[in-house]
Order: C-alpha cells, then sequence, then structure tokens
C-alpha cells in the first residue's frame, strides 16, 4: 500500500529582506586548535546523508555547473588514476575554483562512522570508507562508540588519513546507537564520557571536537557540565544540538541551552537546530553568542543555504539589511542533474579502484558493485524527494526517478525533463510525493 507524504513547502521564491541589529550576523570565521574555519558554518553529520558526494556538492552549491569529472580525489590508489582518463587532465574544473568564502560552507562533517568498525575493518575497504577530496578541506571525522580504546584507535586512524578534525557523536537519538551506549546513550554515563576524551586526546594532535545533546530528557540536562568536561579534557570546541534525546528532532530547539553552554566555557561553541534560512542563523549567533553555527536537515532540502548566509552576511554589513538570492527553476534543475551525475561517476571511480586491485572478477566483488548501484538509486529517489520541490512539474519528475532502476535512467529522466521545463515560469510546486519504499523519504537517517 503506498503512502503519501507531503513535503514542507519552502520559502525560496521571493527575495527576503530582514530588519535586524546590524551586529547580527554569522562571524567570518572562528579557530578549531589549529584550524581556521572561514566563514564560521558547519555542515552537519549525518548517516546516509554527508558522503563525498554530498559533502562536495554542498561545498560547489553555488555553481550548478559541471559534474564531478574535474575534480581530482586525494585519497584514491595511483592505479585509479591510470584507470580513469580525468584524472589526467587539468584540474580547473568549478569544483576546484570554488572556495569555502564562495561556496559559504566553512566545514563539512563525514557521516558518523563506528569506531568498533572501523578497527576492525580491512585497509582497502577502510580506505574506501574514509575517502575524501583535495576540496573538502577542512574536513572533520565524526566517530560514535563506547570503548575508550577502541574510540581513541580509530581516532589515529582518522588523523592518519590526513583528516583535520577528529568528531565524537553524543547526540544521535536512534535505538540501534543507543542500545549499544554509543550516541546520546552515553548522556547518561558522564564518567564514561570523561573517560572516552582523555583516551582519545591522549591519541592524537589533530584538532578534537564533541557535538553532543542537551541531555537525555528535561529531567536530565547536562549539556553545560558536559562542556566544562570537555574543555577541561583538551578539547578544542563543542557542538550543541538545543534539543534531548528524548526529543529527537521534534519540537522547537532551544537556543537557551546552547547560550548557557557559551556561557560556561572558552572554547568555541558552535550552534545547531531549527537553522532553516538566513536569518535563523544571524538571529542564533545574535541571541545565544555561539561562534558558529551548523546545519542539517536544512542543507538536503536547500543545498544553497550556506551560499546565502555568506550572501547575507556581506549585505548586512554593507547597508545593515542581510539580503540574498534564491534558486531559479533553472538552478533547481541544474542542482539536480548535477548531483545526479556526481553519483554516478563516484561509482565509476569506486569500480576503477576494485579492478586495479583486481577484485572485480571475484563474486564479493559484483555483489559489491551491484549494493553500490542499489545505495546510489536510492540516494538518487530519497533527494529527488528534497531537491525537486519547488520545481513546477516536479512530482511527474519525482514518479519517473521513483521509477527508475538505475543511475543512468535517472539521468535520463532529469535531462529530459529540464529540456522540456527549462522555460517555465519560477513556481512552486506542492504535490504530495509517494513512493513504496516509505524509508527513503521518512528514514534520512539524521543521526546527530
Amino acid at each position: 500500500m503506498k503512502k503519501r507524504y507531503t513535503l514542507e513547502q519552502k520559502k525560496w521564491d521571493s527575495p527576503v529582506e530582514h530588519a535586524m541589529p546590524a551586529h547580527a550576523r554569522v562571524p567570518a570565521s572562528f579557530t578549531v586548535g589549529s584550524v581556521t574555519i572561514a566563514p564560521a558554518t558547519v555542515l552537519a553529520p549525518m548517516a546516509g546523508v554527508t558522503d563525498t558526494v554530498f559533502r562536495r556538492f554542498i561545498k560547489n552549491a553555488s555553481q550548478f555547473t559541471s559534474s564531478s569529472q574535474n575534480c581530482h580525489p586525494e585519497r584514491r590508489d595511483e592505479e585509479v588514476k591510470s584507470k580513469d582518463p580525468r584524472f589526467a587532465s587539468d584540474t580547473t574544473g568549478v569544483e576546484a575554483e570554488t572556495t569555502n568564502q564562495q561556496s559559504g560552507c566553512g566545514l563539512i562533517m563525514t557521516e558518523f562512522t563506528s569506531a568498533d568498525g572501523l578497527s576492525r575493518m580491512r585497509e582497502t575497504k577502510r580506505k574506501r570508507y574514509l575517502t575524501y577530496y583535495d576540496d573538502e578541506h577542512p574536513i572533520s571525522a565524526q566517530l560514535f562508540g563506547s570503548n575508550p580504546e577502541t574510540l581513541a584507535d580509530s581516532a589515529r586512524i582518522v588523523q592518519d588519513a590526513g583528516f583535520d578534525i577528529v568528531d565524537l557523536n553524543l547526540g544521535c537519538p536512534a535505538k540501534r546507537v543507543v542500545a549499544c551506549n554509543g550516541g546520546s546513550g552515553l548522556l547518561k554515563d558522564l564518567p564514561q564520557i570523561e573517560r572516552i576524551f582523555k583516551a582519545i586526546r591522549a591519541a592524537v594532535t589533530i584538532p578534537f571536537t564533541v557535538k553532543f545533546r542537551m541531555g537525555w530528557n528535561d529531567n536530565h540536562i547536562v549539556c553545560v557540565e558536559l562542556a566544562k568536561m570537555a574543555e577541561d579534557c583538551g578539547l578544542n570546541a563543542c557542538a550543541l544540538h538545543a534539543r534531548t534525546r528524548e526529543d529527537g528532532y521534534t519540537g522547537q530547539a532551544r537556543w537557551e541551552y546552547i547560550a548557557a553552554v557559551k556561557g560556561a566555557v572558552k572554547i568555541p561553541v558552535i550552534g545547531n537546530g531549527d537553522i532553516r534560512t538566513p536569518e535563523d542563523a544571524a538571529a542564533m549567533v545574535e541571541k545565544t553568542g555561539c561562534d558558529a553555527v551548523m546545519i542539517g536537515r536544512t542543507a538536503p532540502a536547500n543545498p544553497w543555504i550556506f551560499r546565502q548566509i555568506a550572501q547575507y552576511t556581506a549585505s548586512k554589513e554593507a547597508s545593515g539589511i542581510g539580503t540574498y538570492d534564491h534558486p531559479t527553476n533553472e538552478d533547481r534543475y541544474r542542482m539536480i542533474r548535477t548531483y545526479f551525475q556526481m553519483l554516478v561517476d563516484e561509482i565509476a571511480l569506486e569500480e576503477a579502484a576494485e579492478a586495479a586491485r583486481a577484485e572485480a572478477i571475484i563474486a564479493s566483488g559484483q555483489i559489491a558493485r551491484e549494493k553500490r548501484n542499489r545505495d546510489a538509486v536510492g540516494k538518487m529517489k530519497q533527494f529527488a524527494a528534497w531537491f525537486t520541490h519547488g520545481v513546477p512539474g516536479g512530482g511527474a519528475l519525482r514518479k519517473q526517478i521513483f521509477e527508475s532502476k538505475n543511475g543512468n535512467a535517472v539521468i535520463a529522466a532529469v535531462e529530459q525533463f529540464f529540456e522540456t521545463h527549462q522555460n517555465l515560469p519560477d513556481e512552486a510546486d506542492t504535490a504530495p510525493v509517494q513512493d513504496d519504499d516509505t524509508t527513503l523519504l521518512t528514514e534520512a537517517a539524521y543521526c546527530d
């Protein structure tokens, strides 16, 4: 039986002016240990979302004019370059040219990663799992787990892989994570958190941060105490999602707790929760005094959000009134096409890497390829629900995408749709989304 999902209408279709105090703006930069992050905006770690494709997609969301073919990978086997001629060519494509300031996103973070799993992986699998590209710096790798020694070992692996920052997840509310005493499950055991903090801090020299929630529930608020503990243990920054584990993602984020944490420690404090617009980002800084803002669920629905914050900040500095651009239908179409092509390109690179290691000829290699293709098409369907909202006729495109069996079929549908609809006026599409695989829409696996 098909279920229906109505997506919230996005307010992207007309210019916005918001009269706030002239000083209410996101800072130009902040520093985490030895790493300077500019601007002071962070893409939140989201399981099932912030893989290398999405991270680069966000970093280049201001220029949807090219696929990922000109990106030069940092952590790839040398053999892959010889297998794929794209890496022998000039790397001055749009992705190479886009700076953090242009994209508006100062720091990106990986999907949260199991320390237990990472420590047990074979080197080849670990290398693929921790893949990132030159244009992703600065980049933070987020870990979760409950064993201090295992987390310390995984933090060393992250440092050796060249990541700029390692982060500990104490916020994920998912039952499967909490059941293993990971994520927000640890919020009930501050002594164990202290042991973890000390073990990781002793294991690495790169900056070490933590992302956490207010507490387990309203009767067990520990965010201020936890932030002080982090500072005492030598952590370089902390990020607070202003909800409890019991809240999940419901209700309104309580920014007053971000302000309380900021007032209790000297290390940088990153605020997270309910930032949907540039005005929200400026308001959070104004009301809490936080050093930076972190954006999670808004980013897949509006990949321009970081660029819009940068524009809002610049215009506010110039005139005292914050304004920012809004995507046209053509921008949206190009965005959809670019992201889907990047997914297909990444699969091709992974298959080339397997071929270079002579793994593709074995049965397990075939299974791995099939799984990657299924995962890619699944992500296309998942993101189509977000990306096509606001596009005239987007409901028809979503239907085609959901019925497609492979990545190339999805891209062909987008190309055809773009050619047919490129001259339509900008107007909102609020058609409900239908999909047999309800998990694509209801469970984006936001584990932050």
